[in-house]
């Protein structure tokens, strides 16, 4: 989420007019529409049955595409900020770290290659790649020609690939959640599509209403030296709409949400929102170490992937951690 939470830079001669509040409302908006719009379509376009066409494995295969774009120039974003902030990293090691973690993952639990999935030992092979990417890591700093801190270098890239595609993994684990024992023994279908959309339209409108909040009656600051627009204001709106948001989809989806209950609703309303706007000054320490407003250009309105991308990062694992250990214990 885009929070334009960075200090002013200082003004030069040429500065362009400053837009409204409501242009950029309905900037971050249309964008937001856009590329969710995109994301939600390789989600669901399996669920399609024309003519007897299975469109399940392109589905998968544009889910695929989607999530190893997101994470590249999501590490892209973030490598660059480490290098504007004056520290070293092995950008392009990472990211193509990156991208194999996010690959061999949809491969392990997208169920073509392996089809007795369990979330333990999706878990247990996604340690076995970071292992190998950190032994890569130093390996690459022993080939490295110039001098420089070694520590550093494996310490910021190792944090990038854990902020941005480990992270992001957990959408893939959601995605293709496995099927569970009911209480009587019996199979359930895990329609994890359906909780991805669920958590994707919770912590989004999360962002919605801290901003219009924030925008409309915010007074009180929450952290100035971090973030100077978030107030206190924004930050009640945003738990009130996600929770809003929250009970609403599950009405209206509940067949869908196997083991939700309308407490279960409320509480992982209140506890995306949280989560949402934790993530969100998170990537704001990164922006200000690095002296930018925004991570990218990419959005108009919003900014690069990452300022799409913040809140959502962390409440992926908990979405994923309450559904495995809450849901369907």
């Amino acid at each position: 989420m885009a929070d334009n939470t960075t200090a002013p830079l200082p003004p030069t001669g040429n500065q362009p007019p400053a837009i409204s509040k409501t242009r950029t409302f309905f900037r971050r908006l249309g964008s937001s529409i856009a590329l969710w719009s995109f994301v939600l379509a390789a989600l669901f376009l399996g669920e399609l049955n024309i003519g007897g066409f299975n469109a399940r494995p392109l589905s998968d295969i544009l889910f695929l595409i989607v999530m190893l774009a997101i994470a590249g120039l999501g590490l892209d974003e973030f490598y660059k900020l480490i290098e504007k902030a004056g520290y070293a990293c092995f950008r392009g090691w990472g990211i193509v770290g990156g991208l194999l973690l996010m690959a061999s993952t949809f491969l392990y639990v997208q169920g073509s290659i392996i089809t007795n999935r369990q979330p333990s030992k999706a878990n247990d092979f996604e340690t076995g790649i970071l292992i190998i990417f950190v032994l890569g890591l130093c390996f690459r700093q022993f080939m490295a020609k110039r001098g420089g801190s070694g520590l550093l270098r494996i310490s910021t890239t190792l944090f990038g690939l854990m902020y941005v595609p480990w992270l992001l993994n957990f959408i893939q684990k959601l995605h293709f959640f496995p099927d569970t024992l009911g209480p009587h023994g019996d199979r359930i279908e895990i329609e994890g599509s359906f909780y991805v959309l669920y958590f994707i339209l919770v912590t989004k409108f999360s962002d919605l209403g801290a901003y219009v909040t924030g925008s409309l009656i915010g007074k009180h600051k929450m952290i100035p030296r971090i973030s100077p627009n978030k107030t206190w204001e924004g930050f009640g709106g945003a738990i009130v709409i996600s929770a809003l948001v929250s009970v609403g989809f599950y009405c209206l989806a509940k067949k869908h949400l196997y083991g939700m209950n309308l407490l279960h609703a409320i509480v992982l309303g209140v506890l995306l929102s949280t989560t949402a706007v934790v993530g969100d000054l998170i990537e704001s320490i990164f922006k200000r170490e690095a002296k930018v407003k925004d991570s990218g250009t990419w959005f108009p309105g919003i900014g690069g992937i990452l300022d799409l991308m913040d809140s959502l990062l962390f409440n992926a694992p908990l979405m994923y951690l309450y559904l495995r250990h809450v849901l369907t214990a």
